[in-house]
């Protein structure tokens, strides 16, 4: 068996419609919306409603963790469209929509995918087709191995579509039992994986997953969401824990063959 498995597609269509290319199915784990591209500021939801030189004061502000004037001069972007009559639910929806629309026409037959912290879950079902199949806080059998799918973010001052509550997040990861590779879209709360070299910040792991590492020895852990971490792939006890890469600048799978 060959399995090819993506995380953060932020957009990149083109390069997922060849992700499955010589494997036997697809994992793709989450955040496959794209609202402003970090090394290109013109991509994305953000720009695309609000210009590339707003989109460059937000990444700005970001970077610096300056978090509250962040969301303080979105509001003010925001007013400002409201007042010419855009609603800015309708806005994002609608530009999320054509993203999805061209982005799960790309996934291969068979895919197995889970939410990022930026993608909208109440979306998923409209688009998804025959041979991609969503799982979250669930088990599937591929090749004799077991996977389980933990979906979506830890809360954090971003305020990304899909972060939810530790207890919520915890009771799916303690629903998938034993499994032989735990599929995530944020990593385990462990400092080495957990820290983006470029934005110079630590971002959200779970404990929970971590936990359910020492438990359940897992054979693998895979996992994406910091797109340039301190380290790759490390063992964390019996279990080979690897980010899977920022497919939206790789545009390569990480492979697994058994």
């Amino acid at each position: 068996m060959r399995l090819h498995v993506v995380s953060d597609v932020h957009g990149n269509a083109r390069d997922l419609a060849k992700a499955g290319d010589g494997a036997d199915a697809l994992v793709c784990l989450g955040d496959l919306v794209l609202f402003l591209d970090y090394a290109d500021h013109s991509r994305g939801i953000f720009p695309q409603l609000f210009g590339e030189a707003n989109a460059d004061r937000i990444v700005e502000l970001r970077t610096a963790r300056r978090f509250e004037e962040a969301h303080a001069f979105a509001r003010g972007l925001w007013a400002e469209l409201a007042e010419r009559g855009v609603d800015r639910a309708t806005a994002i929806e609608s530009a999320v929509r054509a993203q999805y629309a061209e982005l799960f026409a790309a996934f291969p037959t068979p895919t197995y995918a889970t939410y990022g912290n930026v993608d909208i879950p109440a979306l998923w079902s409209e688009y998804t087709q025959p041979g991609t199949t969503v799982l979250d806080g669930e088990r599937v059998e591929i090749g004799g191995l077991v996977l389980g799918f933990v979906g979506g973010g830890l809360p954090t001052p971003m305020r990304t579509p899909y972060e939810i509550p530790e207890e919520e997040y915890a009771a799916k990861v303690e629903a998938l039992g034993e499994v032989d590779i735990l599929c995530s879209h944020i990593p385990p709360d462990v400092p080495e994986l957990t820290y983006d070299t470029v934005a110079r910040r630590f971002e959200r792991g779970s404990g929970a997953l971590l936990d359910a590492i020492h438990r359940v020895r897992p054979r693998y852990a895979l996992f994406g969401h910091v797109h340039q971490p301190l380290v790759r792939r490390m063992r964390v006890g019996a279990t080979e824990c690897v980010n899977v890469g920022h497919f939206a600048s790789s545009g390569t799978p990480w492979a697994l063959e058994w």
